[in-house]
């Protein structure tokens, strides 16, 4: 069997698991394998002719499917639009991707193939390379549930406070910084905060804050506020705040996830607070958790609650 083919049939493996765990319900399992497996198909689009056995317009079609993957992915993560693109849609696809190299029909759903330049997927890098870098490197980030952000984009997506409720808190994290031996390496690096429940579901609108300007010693420093969009007393028991440090690698094109940290609903009081950092992949579900270093390297929140 020669190398395409192989490639092919780890493509066809991977996309038939993502439809399978897609029919049973389980969601965030899918997003992820349709996230992995859209990273691959990206990545071949982007490699040379020399380095490719698909022709351009393979390598079209191949893109064109990597973006289905993206819409089946958004529209199981937004619950609002489940229905935009269809399981149904997706096993079309199927015969197309194990046939790649004989298909000569048109594509049947018009888009056009995902852009260059995308955040990485849970898993996806050490799925693509299995490079690791010291003490965690740079890995895997978690796709976009409520916004669409340009990686790299200086100003974030950041949301202003909800209006107050009687009786009920509204917390504001302001980062400060967060210490890594190789600080001084990050490009245009931000952090991505969201909240998940037990299960890894966002439960509120995930924000990135702008590009962190400045960087001294073992310190990115971001001094920014992020409202969370949901009052304290209405988060679920079991979730937590996630915090995914990302930065830009010029020479793979991507927005990589270098490390995470979290903070659970215990730990919400005003004041300062120092948390962790474990290596990616992003464990949202909170039960593979990996240590980035054991250096006393943190990150550095301060903590507001407003009550009315």
């Amino acid at each position: 069997m020669t190398d395409i083919n192989k490639t092919i049939q780890k493509w066809h493996a991977s996309f038939k698991k993502g439809t399978d765990f897609d029919s049973w319900g389980q969601l965030v399992e899918a997003i992820d394998e349709y996230q992995i497996l859209a990273r691959h198909l990206q990545k071949e689009v982007q490699s040379t002719a020399n380095s490719s056995e698909l022709s351009e317009d393979q390598k079209k079609t191949i893109g064109k499917i990597a973006t289905c993957l993206e819409l089946r992915s958004t529209a199981l993560q937004t619950t609002q639009s489940h229905e935009e693109f269809k399981l149904e849609d997706v096993k079309t696809l199927e015969p197309i991707l194990k046939n790649i190299l004989s298909y000569n029909k048109d594509f049947p759903f018009d888009v056009q193939p995902v852009p260059i330049r995308k955040i990485l997927a849970p898993g996806e890098e050490e799925n693509l390379e299995f490079e690791e870098e010291e003490e965690g490197g740079a890995g895997a980030g978690t796709p976009d549930l409520f916004t669409t952000r340009v990686p790299g984009a200086v100003e974030g997506t950041l949301l202003p406070r909800l209006p107050s409720e009687p009786g009920m808190a509204l917390l504001t994290i302001k980062i400060e910084k967060i210490g890594l031996k190789d600080a001084g390496q990050c490009i245009d690096p931000y952090v991505t905060v969201s909240i998940k429940d037990t299960n890894g579901v966002d439960l509120t609108p995930v924000q990135d804050t702008p590009v962190a300007t400045r960087k001294e010693d073992t310190y990115v420093h971001f001094a920014v506020d992020v409202e969370i969009q949901k009052h304290i007393e209405k988060l679920p028991k079991g979730a937590a705040i996630f915090f995914e440090f990302k930065h830009y690698k010029p020479k793979k094109k991507f927005t990589s996830t270098k490390c995470f940290a979290f903070m659970e609903m215990d730990e919400i009081k005003a004041g300062e607070i120092v948390i962790e950092l474990y290596k990616k992949p992003t464990d949202f579900k909170r039960k593979k958790l990996h240590l980035l270093t054991k250096k006393p390297l943190y990150l550095h929140l301060h903590q507001t609650l407003h009550k009315e």
